[in-house]
């Protein structure tokens, strides 16, 4: 019975890991060629959705760029709070 466990519990753990790689090894986003900022703009943090990328620049600004061209689409300023 306790040989029988072992097997059921490492045959699991094989389904786990094969399942984890399979799942991290896709592909990551579709990035453009180039992404141009605007002069003086430096970026501090990107993230990638489907179709944009936001850019948070040191300006306290967020830029969402067309993921395909990326040109600039929208741009927010960011409100800072006081700490």
């Amino acid at each position: 019975m306790v040989t029988t466990l072992t097997v059921i519990m490492i045959c699991g753990f094989l389904v786990v890991l094969t399942l984890l790689v399979i799942r991290l090894s896709a592909s990551g986003p579709n990035l453009p060629e180039t992404v141009s900022l605007p002069d003086g703009v430096s970026a501090r943090a990107v993230t990638f959705g489907d179709g944009w990328i936001a850019v948070v620049t040191d300006g306290d600004e967020i830029l969402i760029l067309n993921s395909l061209s990326g040109a600039i689409e929208q741009r927010l300023d960011i409100q800072p709070t006081g700490n």
